[in-house]
């Protein structure tokens, strides 16, 4: 089976794509896009439904939706203004009960640079955001019951960020260990922690979330955790998720980016067991953004859709965990106004689409196919 493309959509590079109810919600990387919203009913004939424009200052590059509200991030630009100078970085809250007309409920505000990623699922946000006495982001559970007053339930750090409590850092550059994304799954955050690896927290009580685990491989290994994605059945008898390194800021040198399969049947003692890579890249130097970015976020069977920057789209085989195999991918044509393809996020919806977003420009609407 390979892929095919069945619809196109023209739109500014982004960071994220979510699809709700024939509507695929885009974030975009740079000001003053914020979010498109796009009528992809006919997936052949996308359609331009709604946008979100955002200050010059702010990066508004996620979103999610449920609920009948619709969630982005909204992160303070450092290399463009003081974050301690201004306001504006936290979250935007929207009612989407129509996604014609997005309206602005509230603007959570998180002092320092704000949000950076996040999960939602309808009414609880899970995301990495700045707080005061803080370095870098922590985890921090908002609860959304009433849009327009998000109450803080709870949060958790790595032990060194709390400067204003005391503590130090333990690790090289302050800026390594730092939350990167909480993903739910039941009553567990599988979080990234950057060049901290990943953290399983227990949250069966919000207010109290609980470090049951963790593991960092950077270094030996040079590129941050992205994301830890739980597979949400057994393969072979065994509990398993999948973690993405992102092919960027690395602390040496070292191949690009690659997916890690990790035994997580003992969530005490997560245990990696097995990686993918690009037979073509293997272990030699090349650009940032030529390796792995991020798997797709529910994984719905055992072949798993990952955004692999300048390699487009690889479907990887994992029901032999031990030996994960790429089955298909599909690689777009350089879009305008950049030198290569830039795959940053993908989205499978609820008919078996295939989302894969660029960075730089356009959105790529596809479906496997018998070969």
């Amino acid at each position: 089976m390979g892929v095919r493309e069945v619809g196109y959509f023209d739109n500014i590079g982004g960071g994220q794509i979510t699809v709700e109810n024939g509507f695929a919600y885009i974030g975009h990387m740079k000001a003053p896009d914020g979010t498109s919203i796009v009528d992809v009913r006919d997936p052949k004939n996308p359609k331009l439904a709604a946008t979100v424009q955002i200050p010059a200052h702010i990066h508004s590059h996620k979103v999610r939706v449920g609920n009948g509200l619709m969630l982005v991030n909204h992160e303070i630009m450092s290399d463009t203004i003081d974050p301690n100078a201004c306001s504006g970085g936290g979250l935007g809250i929207y009612d989407n009960t129509n996604p014609f007309q997005p309206k602005l409920i509230h603007e959570w505000e998180a002092p320092g640079k704000g949000v950076h990623r996040f999960d939602f699922d309808g009414r609880y946000f899970y995301g990495s955001a700045t707080q005061a006495g803080y370095h870098g982001t922590i985890v921090m559970i908002l609860d959304l019951i009433d849009p327009a007053k998000p109450r803080e339930v709870g949060r958790w750090h790595m032990p060194g960020q709390w400067l204003a409590g005391g503590e130090k850092p333990t690790w090289g550059a302050i800026d390594d260990h730092r939350c990167h994304h909480p993903l739910r799954f039941g009553d567990r955050l599988f979080t990234s922690y950057w060049h901290g690896g990943f953290v399983i927290l227990d949250i069966s009580d919000m207010s109290n979330p609980k470090y049951i685990s963790g593991l960092n491989w950077s270094p030996p290994f040079a590129c941050p955790t992205h994301s830890a994605v739980l597979v949400p059945f057994p393969l072979h008898g065994r509990r398993v998720m999948l973690v993405a390194d992102e092919d960027v800021a690395k602390i040496g040198s070292g191949p690009p980016a690659f997916l890690w399969l990790v035994d997580i049947t003992d969530e005490t003692r997560p245990i990696p067991f097995s990686s993918f890579q690009l037979d073509h890249l293997g272990d030699k130097e090349a650009p940032p953004m030529t390796g792995c970015h991020q798997t797709v976020e529910k994984i719905a069977s055992t072949e798993v859709p990952v955004a692999w920057f300048a390699n487009g789209l690889r479907i990887v085989d994992i029901s032999k965990p031990h030996a994960p195999k790429e089955v298909a991918h599909y690689l777009p044509d350089v879009p305008q106004g950049s030198r290569r393809v830039s795959s940053n996020d993908v989205f499978v919806d609820d008919r078996g689409l295939i989302y894969l977003l660029d960075r730089v420009r356009g959105l790529h609407i596809l479906e496997r196919v018998k070969d």
